[in-house]
């Protein structure tokens, strides 16, 4: 029991000073600013983005991106039971951006399947943070293609 405790310790120690920090803690290697982003396509979908976008904008760098993003939606019937009841949803989004300086096209997409419940208000708010963490990964996959190609 004590060396267990005391391996327990130990390891607590080591992986404390391994030196681990976020990707996205410091933006040090950010050399642009996202100054404009025209929004098309599902509304709530693109309001995640903006807010999730919202702190790229820097107004001290020279470097200025304008962006078109196109978003599309689908909440997709996967299955029904005997009685014709959905019993399963894939939710599906695709949002193409337009880098305008360069004419480069990034196409991202995410999927997710959820099952359909009784409690529809549970199954919208379900839905919601679905496409909020869609919107989250989105953004992180087009500041990484940004800072690949800057």
């Amino acid at each position: 029991m004590i060396k267990k405790n005391i391996i327990i310790i130990f390891l607590i120690f080591i992986f404390n000073g391994c030196g681990f920090a976020p990707v996205y803690l410091k933006s040090n290697n950010i050399n642009f600013s996202i100054e404009q982003i025209d929004y098309t396509g599902d509304r709530e979908l693109n309001n995640f983005l903006k807010v999730n976008l919202r702190q790229y904008k820097n107004e001290k760098n020279n470097n200025k991106i304008f962006i078109e993003a196109k978003s599309k939606y689908e909440k997709i019937i996967l299955s029904k039971d005997g009685t014709g009841k959905v019993s399963n949803y894939r939710l599906q989004t695709e949002v193409i951006f337009l880098i305008k300086s360069t004419n480069k096209i990034i196409k991202i997409t995410e999927d997710k399947i959820i099952d359909s419940m009784d409690d529809k208000f549970e199954e919208v708010r379900n839905e919601r943070s679905a496409k909020q963490n869609f919107a989250y990964s989105i953004s992180n996959k087009l500041i990484s293609e940004l800072i690949v190609n800057q």
